[in-house]
């Protein structure tokens, strides 16, 4: 675990979660049981304009709101990357869309993900909170 200064709460507190476990097998575990727990998403939801391209696994993100306040709901068919989704919506969901471009993934540092995650998980990682901050940006753009 890295001693990495998390100002924002939500990723302090992920941080915590992952401290309690003592290896990555425990950690990995737990992201799957994150996974498990995203909220339903409903299947005309699955298509390939919401599919998330640049990621090995299967995944669809769609997002409401606007540069107020935004919500994503996401899921993946790969039980690892649910768990990570799940990760970057609690960071990111909820937010409005300056809070979400200056929010900057430091959790996955501060639980040591980065190191143990496949170059191709780390990329649909990357993928998804690339999506994610370019949906704030739009949504900055667009009046009211």
């Amino acid at each position: 675990m890295s001693d990495l200064v998390l100002t924002d709460p939500i990723q302090q507190e992920i941080a915590e979660e992952f401290a309690f476990f003592g290896d990555w097998s425990e950690r990995y575990q737990y992201l799957i049981d994150l996974g498990r727990k995203l909220p339903s998403f409903p299947d005309e939801w699955r298509t390939e304009a919401n599919r998330l391209h640049g990621c090995q696994s299967m995944v669809w993100v769609v997002s409401q709101g606007d540069a107020s306040r935004l919500v994503f709901h996401a899921i993946s068919d790969s039980s690892i990357v649910s768990g990570l989704v799940a990760l970057t919506l609690r960071v990111y969901s909820g937010r409005s869309a300056a809070e979400i471009l200056t929010t900057e993934p430091v959790f996955i540092e501060a639980i040591g993900l980065g190191k143990h995650l496949s170059a191709t998980r780390a990329n649909g990682l990357a993928a998804l909170i690339a999506t994610i901050k370019d949906t704030a940006a739009q949504a900055e753009k667009t009046p009211p």
